[in-house]
């Protein structure tokens, strides 16, 4: 089942608000991987915020002044805002994707409900409308572990007749992802609290997922795939969808993985996963480097880490 949308709270009308006036002053800001986000804010001369961008995109501080004082009264009428002795601290980033701008957490996210949005957000929703092109309009859609709730607004977006489920256990990321599909103004998209699929009935046309998939010695959920390769979380969402596609329907899943003399374990897995169910896997890697600073620790075993979209379709005939 999904939740019924609730009538809008002061906070979540501050919000809208403030996607309006940064959508009326031409905002746009890229959100950039963390590593290049500590770099790009540790040059000389970026410690402090002058700009929106520097505050809601880079997460600098910022002194009264900085920001057009509506702007600061909407992050404080959404309880946004934070102050400390190195000044006034956003609780959230704005990034610009798709036409659409998304609220997600601050820099450095790193809260147990933190909600992330960055490459590999842009790289779920590439797939998953590259997948859309190719497929007949699906009438059902899960994204699992939505997030900032950007693929299933997206898909929505092209798909309005669809009912398009947003799934996750993080409560912080409902909120955003509900508050992203007004700004969006996609009525088709319902948000619902789930672990996986387990909340939500029936079978669907198209399930997408980016879930974490990274060896993390210190298991944060946001980033912990679970198990030795960190390949946990993504093969329980492949048994997950493999249950609930319906005839045609298909699975679109990006992951990484670390690859040890030219092996790829989740491939391998993924491969005695599917052998003999019937159904049509397609394995792709899409960048064959990414997040090498890990090589160092976690991943001091692997040449590389791979970023990889699994597409599993079932065929129409199937029962």
């Amino acid at each position: 089942m999904t939740t019924t949308m609730a009538a809008p709270t002061d906070t979540d009308t501050a919000l809208l608000r403030l996607g309006e006036r940064l959508k009326a002053a031409g905002y746009r800001f890229t959100t950039v991987t963390p590593a290049s986000h500590d770099r790009v804010n540790a040059r000389p001369g970026n410690a402090r915020a002058r700009s929106l961008t520097d505050v809601l995109g880079w997460s600098r501080p910022f002194a009264p002044g900085a920001l057009p004082d509506d702007v600061v009264t909407l992050l404080e009428q959404a309880g946004q805002l934070r102050h400390d002795d190195d000044g006034w601290h956003s609780l959230i980033r704005v990034s610009s994707y798709d036409d659409e701008l998304f609220v997600h957490s601050a820099f450095p996210a790193c809260a147990a409900d933190a909600v992330f949005f960055g490459p590999d957000t842009h790289r779920t929703v590439d797939a998953a409308l590259a997948h859309l092109r190719t497929a007949p309009a699906p009438a059902r859609v899960a994204e699992i572990g939505t997030g900032s709730g950007a693929v299933a607004i997206a898909v929505a977006k092209r798909v309005p007749a669809a009912e398009v489920v947003a799934v996750d256990i993080n409560p912080t990321a409902l909120y955003f992802a509900r508050i992203n599909a007004a700004m969006a103004g996609t009525a088709n998209v319902r948000a619902c609290r789930s672990d996986l699929l387990d909340a939500v009935d029936g079978q669907f046309d198209l399930i997408v997922s980016n879930p974490p998939f990274m060896i993390d010695p210190e298991c944060r959920p946001y980033r912990d795939g679970g198990g030795e390769h960190g390949h946990d979380l993504p093969l329980r969402v492949l048994d997950t969808a493999v249950a609930r596609l319906a005839p045609g329907g298909s699975l679109v899943l990006l992951s990484g993985t670390g690859v040890v003399d030219g092996r790829d374990p989740l491939h391998a897995a993924v491969t005695e996963r599917l052998a003999g169910t019937g159904l049509r896997p397609e394995y792709r890697e899409i960048d064959p480097d990414v997040y090498s600073e890990n090589l160092e620790h976690a991943y001091a075993h692997a040449d590389r880490i791979a970023l990889v979209v699994l597409t599993v379709t079932r065929p129409e005939d199937a029962s």
